[in-house]
């Protein structure tokens, strides 16, 4: 499979974004049913109540339409206004709205992320697109420390990417133990204490 480019261009029109949203839709229940391997586009199309001919104006296979499914998701994790929602530059405050923002937005598409470890371990296209979704994360992490040592509140010595790596997996991994795995984890908990564990990492406070 080649994801190197999720999806074509987006249409032009009201109609043509409503149709492809609606096989975007209807491709997620399809997969999340199915599974990726067994589901089929004439599923997905007529889950989505439309032609099959009509499938191809916007994705050239399943491959394509698998991807779009995933960037809608990861656009909903990556939750990038964070600071705007809490109304505060406290950086406790914005880490732990930050971890609950994404272990909420992780246990909302808990069936997803388990789909998108299965088929990662077979497809290399898949695989590398899960690099990229977690360098996405870890990126914007980064820059979030790095902000934080220039305030003078986070350890000035860390190198920011490589704690951004490792406190991101960390929280990822917790998600997945807990949504994917049924770990008897709380959310209220999982939130107290990977924040606790993220500023201690940090030394904020």
């Amino acid at each position: 499979m080649d994801v190197g480019r999720e999806t074509r261009e987006l249409p032009r029109t009201a109609r043509g974004l409503r149709t492809r949203a609606a096989l975007v839709a209807a491709a997620r229940r399809v997969f999340e049913r199915d599974g990726y391997i067994d589901a089929r586009l004439t599923d997905i199309t007529a889950e989505a109540r439309c032609a099959v001919g009509s499938f191809y104006t916007y994705f050239a296979n399943k491959e394509e339409i698998f991807a779009a499914v995933l960037e809608e998701a990861k656009e909903e994790m990556l939750h990038p206004n964070v600071r705007e929602m809490t109304g505060t530059d406290d950086p406790v405050a914005v880490i732990e709205a930050a971890n609950r923002a994404y272990l909420e937005a992780y246990a909302r598409n808990a069936r997803l992320m388990r789909l998108l470890d299965q088929v990662a371990d077979i497809d290399e296209g898949v695989r590398a697109l899960r690099r990229r979704r977690s360098e996405a994360f870890t990126r914007r992490n980064a820059r979030a420390i790095r902000e934080l040592q220039v305030r003078g509140v986070a350890d000035p010595e860390l190198d920011a990417l490589l704690a951004a790596t490792a406190l991101s997996s960390m929280v990822s991994r917790m998600a997945q133990l807990t949504f994917v795995q049924g770990e008897p984890w709380e959310l209220d908990e999982l939130v107290e204490t990977l924040t606790r564990l993220w500023t201690n990492a940090l030394r904020i406070g």
